[in-house]
């Protein structure tokens, strides 16, 4: 009897060990955090169905740019720090979407549309610098992503905009720092079969966008230049032998990482409500890049999976963090207990980029 407990016992301690090792140490720790701040919130004062509600709300904002960073990772292109070029693609393609007049639903389709064509032509040429400088490629896509940036906040002044909903009243040149979508594309996915239960609000059509698009990507990575792309990141030297054209696959796979982070940012601001130009996009990677890392992605493989937890796992802290803080202590530091609580976390995930690296 007794040999037969200490069995199953042993049994018990050998899955719980490969379940800690194979979902990660670290990550169980996250998770854990997480799900303290779920139970102590309402003994805090905070509505228990409000904090999910706006947990599950900004994982479906956020989503799709941390599905951004997986095309790239596969082909051994790294972290897209350059994430905020793709960024750009959709603004303009939102911005333009307004200022050709469309109005509500079609405004998103239009934005999509639009924002692909900016996508694919500066994803080419992104994805032709990265070539040229195999081995530096994160390094160069910050700069990139932060030039980029610094450079469409001349542009957005230039730019000869008309609509009076984006340029500024007084002078009628110049796009504006913030853009309502009241009237075009707010919300145009989450309210979209949106599941409402008392105080707890489901954005039915944000996840689905967002499963669509990984399953998408899931079908892609197992397609034959899905594995090629694998194949490309993993040894680029047995893939050239194999006949595979390596410098075409990673320009693929950074048009497909830029094009995704343009519909990221629509999804996202669909979600929030307005479009923010000028230095909002900045640091808008390191989010992503914290969440993918988070998940348990490291800097040449990345799964699906990574990407839902770690999302998850970081808008899970981001949100919770402060607001269970806040009404702990009485006094309003969210913004403080945000910043400190979202660098942090990057701080973190970017730690655990270097120990996959070695």
């Amino acid at each position: 009897m007794n040999e037969t407990l200490d069995k199953s016992s042993q049994t018990v301690r050998d899955r719980l060990s490969a379940f800690v090792k194979s979902f990660g140490l670290p990550r169980l720790i996250i998770a854990a955090f997480l799900l303290m701040l779920f139970i102590a919130a309402p003994f805090v004062g905070a509505d228990f169905w409000t904090q999910i509600s706006n947990t599950i709300n900004r994982f479906s904002w956020n989503a799709v740019l941390v599905l951004a960073m997986v095309p790239m990772i596969h082909s051994g292109c790294g972290l897209n720090f350059g994430l905020p070029l793709g960024i750009i693609s959709g603004l303009l393609g939102a911005t333009l979407s307004i200022e050709f007049g469309f109005t509500g639903p079609m405004s998103f389709v239009m934005a999509i549309l639009i924002a692909t064509v900016f996508a694919v032509v500066l994803g080419s040429l992104y994805g032709w610098l990265l070539n040229k400088i195999k081995g530096g490629e994160m390094m160069i896509a910050t700069y990139v992503g932060f030039s980029s940036v610094s450079f469409m906040c001349m542009m957005w002044l230039l730019l000869p905009y008309k609509s009076p909903t984006m340029v500024w009243g007084l002078s009628g040149k110049g796009l504006r720092t913030t853009i309502s979508l009241e009237g075009f594309y707010d919300k145009v996915l989450a309210n979209f079969l949106q599941i409402n239960i008392g105080n707890l609000s489901i954005p039915t059509g944000s996840l689905l966008f967002f499963a669509l698009l990984a399953f998408g990507m899931w079908a892609f990575l197992h397609s034959k230049t899905g594995t090629a792309m694998t194949a490309v990141g993993s040894n680029p030297t047995f893939a050239r032998a194999a006949g595979v054209n390596v410098d075409r696959i990673r320009m693929l796979s950074v048009i497909i990482s830029t094009w995704l982070a343009a519909i990221g940012i629509l999804v996202y601001e669909q979600g929030f409500g307005f479009v923010q130009l000028y230095m909002a996009p900045f640091y808008m990677a390191l989010p992503a890049v914290s969440a993918i890392l988070i998940g348990g992605a490291t800097v040449n493989k990345a799964t699906i999976p990574n990407v839902i937890i770690g999302t998850f796992l970081f808008q899970g802290i981001v949100t919770m963090t402060p607001t269970v803080m806040n009404s702990m202590i009485h006094m309003d530091m969210s913004e403080v207990i945000r910043v400190v609580v979202s660098q942090g976390m990057i701080l973190y995930a970017l730690t655990r980029k270097t120990e996959a690296a070695k």
